[in-house]
């Protein structure tokens, strides 16, 4: 009877189906990273500038030197004391007295606000080798400020080489002469035999 009754209900059109709502996923969406934050602050910032410029300035007329007139705006918020080549202090780390230099952005704000602007740019849709970040006119201003900061304030911003295969090297410098000569007669006679499988070579 029960089951007579339940096909019944299934083949009548106006039985209602209760269903329950989905359960809540587990799985919410992640927060943006403080990069991508950062990145869209950073864009809204320079958008706002091009909006108050005079003229206004839309994106695609924007140039490198507009993105350059940006930069040196920023300089009034700069924390950095950079010092004149008259000052006392010109290239001292760290000066023992104050002194009435300016402040400035330093280069690594600029060189990283720079290439989250560049990517913003290309997120929006526009074509990378058009970017007025990746001008010419922007490298060079970022490599002089560079530079300058680095003899004011006396620091330096060069990169360490990374060393490859440095044990290899100093082995094969270490061994005896006499040995290095017949691993060498070696080698050219399994070069000669087209056997240079098992050997390693030194660029």
């Amino acid at each position: 009877m029960d089951l007579i009754s339940q096909e019944h209900n299934n083949k009548n059109p106006n039985t209602i189906l209760s269903t329950r709502p989905p359960p809540p996923s587990s799985h919410s969406p992640p927060s943006p990273s403080r990069y991508e934050n950062q990145k869209r602050r950073d864009w809204n910032t320079f958008c706002q500038y091009l909006r108050n410029h005079r003229p206004p300035l839309s994106l695609p007329s924007c140039t490198g030197e507009h993105v350059l007139e940006f930069l040196r705006y920023l300089d009034q918020f700069g924390k950095t004391k950079v010092h004149h080549q008259n000052c006392a202090f010109f290239g001292l780390p760290n000066p023992p007295a104050s002194c009435p230099c300016p402040l400035r952005q330093a280069w690594g704000s600029l060189d990283a606000l720079i290439g989250r602007l560049r990517a913003a740019y290309e997120e929006h849709g526009a074509v990378p080798e058009t970017s007025p970040f990746g001008s010419r006119s922007v490298r060079i201003f970022l490599r002089e400020v560079r530079e300058f900061q680095a003899k004011s304030r006396g620091v330096s911003y060069k990169k360490k080489r990374k060393t490859v295969n440095n044990k290899q090297i100093t082995q094969s410098s270490s061994q005896p002469p006499l040995q290095s000569q017949q691993q060498g007669q070696s080698m050219m006679a399994n070069y000669n035999h087209g056997q240079l499988d098992d050997i390693v070579q030194f660029r």
